[in-house]
């Protein structure tokens, strides 16, 4: 039987056996996990988070890194963004530190004006692209939801705006009424979503005619066929679509100092999987992105 055939069934496995290292939090498990990270094909590990497991993974595990990285201000969970010239956006100094992370998020919600508008962020992480949105765009309102109830909490703390709300919630069962936001940003998110479809049928739906969804995020080769035909099937209007693999490259080579720094101080037993999930230059995820094997792509549709 081909490996083609075999991969759903390997896929369970995995899925099972890094599910059930993840119970006790501890460090064998995580050690577990950061070895799958630096052993499996790229491409494998980004079909694992599409499945089923992928959610009951993330619940156990995201919690774990939140509470790990709190005390070092880390605010985005993204990759970075940097054109070439440099986009130059002016930030405050208490910015400048995340500038790559900002910028993919910029760009990203920047396909539309956001003024005065309901904005509604799915998977906001650790809620620095809220912040830095809700400051910037100033919206008339912003709410960001996560699946990681740490995060949610490390938010409330951390980013205290006016008109900013972090919510507990569901990417592919969103708690809010229909026709509730002018616009919705997703941010490097939905390769974790087990079902991606039904993420874009709720999408459309807390939307308000002539509302956009702004997105950004990335697939493997071998699954970018069924994310377009996704897209192509979602209740919305694709406006426009960017191919930035060289932009997040760049980003990535920019700010490999500074995630390894980050990284050194972590347990040592995380130190493989950070370079890895950070795509420092030189890592696995770096060379899938500069190499083609990864398409990371921006787009903008609106609700009609």
């Amino acid at each position: 039987m081909s490996l083609q055939y075999r991969r759903p069934a390997l896929m369970k496995t995995l899925g099972g056996a890094v599910l059930a290292a993840t119970k006790t939090l501890g460090g064998a498990a995580f050690a577990a996990i950061a070895a799958l990270v630096a052993l499996v094909p790229t491409a494998l590990i980004a079909r694992l988070w599409q499945n089923p497991f992928a959610k009951k993974l993330a619940a156990r595990c995201y919690p774990f890194f939140t509470r790990l990285l709190a005390d070092e201000e880390v605010l985005f969970l993204n990759w970075a963004y940097e054109e070439d010239p440099p986009m130059a956006v002016p930030l405050a100094a208490s910015d400048e530190p995340n500038r790559g992370s900002i910028q993919l998020y910029h760009r990203t919600a920047t396909q539309a004006d956001l003024s005065g508008k309901r904005v509604l962020e799915v998977s906001c992480g650790h809620g620095g692209g809220a912040s830095y949105l809700t400051r910037t765009l100033r919206p008339a309102s912003y709410t960001a939801l996560d699946l990681n109830a740490a995060a949610v909490d490390f938010c409330r703390k951390r980013h205290n705006l006016p008109g900013l709300d972090f919510v507990h919630g569901d990417a592919e069962n969103l708690p809010f009424a229909d026709q509730s936001f002018d616009a919705v940003v997703n941010v490097e998110a939905s390769h974790c979503y087990p079902q991606f479809a039904r993420f874009l049928a709720e999408v459309a739906r807390v939307l308000r005619p002539a509302g956009h969804f702004l997105y950004a995020d990335f697939r493997p080769r071998e699954g970018i066929a069924a994310w377009e035909a996704a897209l192509a099937d979602a209740p919305m209007r694709l406006l426009s679509e960017r191919v930035i693999n060289a932009e997040v490259v760049r980003a990535m080579e920019k700010n490999s100092q500074r995630y390894l720094d980050l990284i050194d101080r972590l347990p040592t037993f995380l130190h493989g999987v950070g370079r890895e999930l950070a795509g420092v230059q030189g890592s696995r995820y770096y060379r899938a992105l500069q190499r083609g094997e990864f398409s990371y792509r921006m787009y903008s549709f609106a609700k009609d």
